[in-house]
């Protein structure tokens, strides 16, 4: 019974932020549509997540895409799948508004709604033993992200999410928050370039905890919409139980696409 309740909540709470991005895009510019269109599709050698106990610890295909118009509002959903089996990882719907926006500061106010993580079980059924996969749900979390640009390719941020698991096997409470820097362009070369972009974060999950350290480092070509780079993240103090060093190497392809109404 709890779980129609779930997605009813999460339907209306799509619905609010769906009007209430709509209403300021039209306070924009009345005259005018515009649909910003842009994604990435990763593939990787160990598909892992920044809160360690939703990794999936084999090749992975992650798929993120983004969406918006004039206005503050935007979305940015995200199909994470196992490369082996195909069997899906995680799924997120994740819906932003942009509450302040500076020439040189952002701050969004957002929400997941729904974000679903998948995990493969063995079950008895009628004396047969079967393997199912498991949804394990989570009711739409607070979302905060502070974004402050020191230069055009040199950005400082500040990001946290707070979230209730709605299964007994999730946890209760899962609250994250990081500190982390964006080094967009660093030349190597007129067509080659780098990004980095290192973080430390402290994870709560119930009552357990830890501080860990991790970064993402990419190499890309300025005509290409193909890059390679890795990905890591290290335990620096931690009671959680989980793998305390993680890290991938993988391919990216990345486009986009802007559509303005005549």
């Amino acid at each position: 019974m709890r779980q129609p309740a779930f997605f009813k909540k999460t339907l209306l709470l799509a619905g609010l932020l769906l009007t209430a991005g709509f209403a300021v895009s039209q306070e924009t510019d009345t005259t005018k549509t515009e649909l910003n269109f842009s994604g990435t599709v990763n593939a990787n050698s160990n598909g892992f997540s920044l809160v360690p106990t939703f990794s999936l610890g084999k090749p992975a295909i992650q798929t993120g895409f983004n969406i918006s118009g004039r206005g503050r509002f935007s979305f940015h959903p995200q199909f994470w799948y196992s490369m082996l089996d195909y069997k899906p990882w995680s799924f997120i719907f994740i819906w932003r508004y942009q509450l302040v926006r500076k020439e040189k500061f952002d701050f969004y106010l957002g929400t997941h709604a729904p974000a679903i993580n998948f995990k493969s079980a063995s079950v008895l059924e009628d004396t047969t033993r079967k393997d199912v996969i498991k949804a394990r749900r989570f009711y739409p979390p607070l979302e905060i992200l502070a974004v402050y640009k020191l230069k055009k390719n040199i950005s400082l941020g500040m990001y946290g999410i707070f979230g209730r698991g709605i299964e007994k096997e999730v946890a209760t409470t899962n609250s994250f928050l990081s500190v982390r820097a964006d080094f967009n362009d660093i030349p190597l070369t007129k067509q080659l370039y780098l990004r980095f972009n290192p973080q430390v974060y402290y994870l709560r999950i119930d009552d357990e905890d830890g501080i860990y350290a991790a970064g993402g480092l990419t190499l890309a070509h300025r005509q290409w919409p193909f890059s390679v780079g890795t990905m890591m993240n290290k335990a620096v103090k931690s009671n959680i139980d989980v793998s305390d060093f993680e890290w991938n190497v993988g391919a990216t392809y990345a486009f986009g696409k802007r559509f303005v109404e005549r």
